[in-house]
């Protein structure tokens, strides 16, 4: 199975433009450039759709890990927040902080803790990641 996205860039890197596309068209030429990325203002980056992708990546590997273990989740309400931070003369994509809220009838927290981080660990984007990656995980 393969995925694709493409960027396309335009001019200099603060008075440059950008347009972010996927493949099955979810994202169709989603601007984005040095002030979206930097100084906050309003339009996507490459950090936000990474932390999108590890989110749903670690939700969708936690549903098959509780599975696995007999238990299905009613609800797992997951997010990512990635850090890029100044670093050796550039920039680097340094953590992604993984947050949890779930429902999952039937486990105790013990059991759930374990397979959370067995999922954490295991989800695919989260291994392509060389970056530090949390999670902090409640079973409500």
């Amino acid at each position: 199975m393969k995925s694709t996205g493409s960027a396309v860039w335009q001019g200099g890197i603060k008075d440059g433009k950008g347009a972010i596309s996927t493949k099955s068209g979810v994202l169709k030429d989603q601007a984005y450039g040095f002030g979206t990325r930097f100084e906050g203002k309003p339009g996507t980056n490459p950090e936000e759709l990474i932390a999108a992708a590890h989110a749903a990546c670690f939700s969708m590997a936690l549903s098959k890990a509780l599975g696995d273990a007999g238990f299905t989740a009613e609800k797992l309400d997951s997010s990512a927040e990635v850090s890029l931070e100044q670093k050796d003369g550039g920039f680097a994509i340094t953590s992604s902080k993984l947050t949890l809220k779930a429902t999952v009838p039937g486990i105790d927290d013990a059991k759930f803790q374990e397979i959370a981080a067995a999922a954490k660990a295991g989800c695919p984007v989260s291994k392509v990641l060389n970056a530090e990656i949390s999670l902090s995980a409640t079973l409500g």
